[in-house]
Order: structure tokens, then sequence, then C-alpha cells
């Protein structure tokens, strides 16, 4: 396990930039060369010691320390973006719940589709492994304005730093409920 002090002695993390940059020559590797790589699914990994640790993890034991127990949340969504004011410690749940559409969503919001049988939009929230349904509403807009609702009494604007639903009614409406 590494340790914040051998962190240091290794890397210099930019905490503006979240890139780290290497202080110690290597094979191959030059003082000042920027450390990682870019996974498949967009994370940035760095070798130490024949050991790949993602670098917001880094980032954040480098900044703080320790190495979370829990989830380290990219605020923006974007797994790249390692700056230190992007990164936030969470638990499984509000991880989860800051995650951006599914490939198959066609209305642009979580949690509200087109439900074909009653010709109306749908409205649900997921909570506890549990799904809600919020109701089937004639206007779009209203079935935006019902989800926003839940997410906001399920206190979720900690976890959920960019919903849909907050910014469809941001941009559309200029207001939220």
């Amino acid at each position: 396990m590494i340790t914040q002090s051998k962190l240091k002695d290794l890397l210099h993390y930019d905490p503006l930039t979240g890139i780290f940059l290497w202080v110690q020559a290597r094979q191959r590797i030059n003082v000042g060369d920027v450390a990682g790589s870019t996974r498949k699914d967009g994370y940035i990994q760095i070798s130490i010691d024949n050991k790949l640790y993602l670098a917001h993890r880094l980032a954040w034991l480098y900044t703080y320390g320790y190495l979370p127990e829990n989830f380290l949340d990219h605020k923006d969504r974007i797994r790249r973006h390692n700056w230190i004011d992007n990164l936030r410690e969470v638990g499984q749940q509000c991880n989860v719940r800051n995650t951006g559409l599914r490939s198959d969503n066609t209305s642009g919001v979580k949690g509200t589709y087109f439900y074909k049988p009653t010709q109306k939009w749908s409205a649900h929230i997921k909570e506890n492994g549990k799904n809600y349904n919020l109701g089937y509403f004639t206007d779009f807009t209203e079935a935006v304005a019902t989800r926003l609702a839940a997410e906001q009494c399920l206190n979720w604007s900690n976890c959920d730093s960019s919903s849909p639903a907050y910014q469809y009614m941001q941009k559309y409406i200029g207001e939220t409920p």
C-alpha cells in the first residue's frame, strides 16, 4: 500500500489541474513527464512499484493523507478530471446517483420516458434498490418537474451535482420547483 510520503517522493500533483508529474527519473521516464495513462473506461491510472492506482484516488491521498474507504466521485462526471475540488468521498448509493444518462435514454432526463401504452410521459426514481413510479403526465415538463421534486425530497442534490432534470428546468423554464 502506498503512503502519502512515498507518493510525494515520486510524483508532484497539481490540485488545480489534477495532473501528476514525475519528480524522479525511472525507466523511460524523465523528471517532469506527465504520469499515467487513460484506461478504456476513461479513468487515469498510474503504475507505482508494478501496482496500478487510479489517479483520482492518488490525488486524494496526496492531498488528505489517506486512501478513502468509500468511493471517490467526480462531481462533473468526467473521469479524467482529477483536480481536488472535483472529487468528493461518497458512499456507493451517492456514487450511483451521480451517473450520466443511460445509452437507451431517449428523453434526455433520467427517470423520465414516454410510456407508449398510456401515450403519456412517465416519471420514476429508484431509492435503496426500490423503483418508485411518480406518475404519468401528458406534459413532458410536468414529468421532469415531478422527477426533480422527488430528487430534492430525497436530498439527491448532494449526490447528483448535474441532474438532467435540474438542467432541463433551468434551461427551458428558468426556475426550479
